[in-house]
């Protein structure tokens, strides 16, 4: 087992017996003392070390820890809203133990009052849930630079009088990208990046908000035109909430690569027109795991892309897939590309059936708030779609 492996199973260790045993046991400091030890180890040649959560998974700056698959420990931490660890390499015996105590203290159901979910007195160390976005250096950040502010201001008006953009390229681009990342190890995130910046650019067109963005024009482009649309949906309702501009980038990140698990899904199941059977629908499953493993291990930074490839299809009363294993909300990230997702999906054309029209598909979500989807999640998606496309055309009435 590496470094960071040993140096994980030895802090469970450690939260373990600080059970049994109070402050200043001999049994309680020498765990303590062997865990610093381990910690130092990592330390040994870096200068900062950083461990995510995701799921049932560990990831040590960027790497998914396969030793640590079946830790139990990954998600007893995650529920108690321990979903990362950052570890200055200037940290002292006295700041672990004091990091362990306020773990242990919140895993018992007794949280630090920070409100900044930083939990800890120590400066050397740093733990909490996955941020949604971070100053420069931390965990989920996407920098803004001068390219990325260009792509994200107000497009210049169009001369002709019309924005034309028909973004067939970006689908296209999508394709190879899910090509890309099936036949190599890797994921192309300056083309990530173009993309998203692609589709903001038509979201802030004279039409304000392109919806249904692109209308469907093969079954087999469904999973590409998805992603288009979800990360369109996802930057608009992320600026309809108030987010920044760096959030409303990431939020179209991750809407882009929620699905990114299905390049693995064969495509007579992603494209079967009817219902799939109990095998077909395992395998159908997998994506969300899948997706999370594949972002983790293809690049560093996207931590949250990858909370929210996993846990999209989970409900907030816990139903959905995958299921966890103890009882935890799931991220702001993963609530709101989760009512983006379900709302392109009802109004797509599909081989088993018809597309809803755009208030049929609201009503189905809003039915499901507090249930499936965030009350308030959906309330901001309601507003920002009738709003931008419902009040200018009439509305019909639902169907059986």
């Amino acid at each position: 087992m590496n470094a960071p492996a040993t140096f994980m199973v030895s802090m469970g260790q450690c939260l373990s017996t600080m059970s049994l045993y109070p402050s200043g046991h001999p049994a309680r400091e020498k765990v303590i003392d062997a865990s610093f030890t381990r910690l130092l180890d990592v330390l040994a040649d870096i200068q900062f070390a950083e461990f995510s959560i995701i799921g049932s998974g560990v990831v040590f700056l960027g790497r998914v820890l396969d030793e640590l698959r079946a830790w139990d420990w990954a998600p007893r931490l995650a529920a108690a809203g321990i979903e990362r660890l950052e570890i200055d390499a200037d940290v002292t015996r006295e700041a672990w133990s004091q990091a362990l105590d306020e773990m242990w203290q919140q895993l018992n159901g007794h949280p630090p009052a920070s409100t900044d979910a930083r939990h800890l007195t120590a400066v050397a160390i740093r733990f909490g849930p996955l941020r949604v976005m971070g100053g420069e250096g931390e965990a989920g950040a996407v920098a803004l630079d001068a390219a990325d502010a260009e792509q994200t201001a107000e497009p210049a008006p169009d001369p002709t009088g019309t924005f034309g953009l028909t973004l067939s390229d970006e689908v296209a681009a999508v394709t190879w990208l899910h090509e890309e990342v099936l036949t190599s190890n890797r994921l192309p995130m300056a083309e990530v990046e173009a993309i998203v910046g692609s589709l903001a650019m038509a979201m802030r067109s004279e039409q304000k908000m392109l919806l249904p963005l692109l209308m469907l024009k093969d079954f087999d482009q469904y999973t590409t035109t998805h992603a288009c649309n979800v990360s369109v949906l996802a930057m608009g309702l992320a600026e309809q909430v108030g987010c920044s501009r760096a959030e409303i980038r990431a939020f179209g990140v991750a809407g882009l690569l929620h699905d990114i698990g299905k390049v693995h899904v064969p495509k007579e199941i992603l494209n079967k027109p009817g219902r799939l059977t109990d095998d077909e629908k395992a395998v159908m499953a997998t994506h969300p795991t899948e997706g999370a493993r594949i972002l983790l291990e293809r690049h560093k930074g996207l931590q949250m892309a990858s909370v929210v490839a996993y846990e999209h299809h989970v409900c907030i009363d816990g139903h959905g897939y995958p299921r966890f294993h103890f009882e935890r909300g799931c991220h702001y990230a993963s609530r709101l590309v989760h009512v983006c997702d379900i709302y392109d999906a009802l109004s797509t054309n599909r081989p088993y059936r018809k597309p809803w029209t755009p208030e049929q598909s609201l009503q189905y979500i809003e039915e499901r708030a507090g249930t499936e989807v965030d009350p308030d999640v959906s309330r901001a998606f309601g507003t920002l779609v009738r709003s931008s496309l419902l009040g200018h055309i009439p509305m019909p009435e639902r169907g059986d």
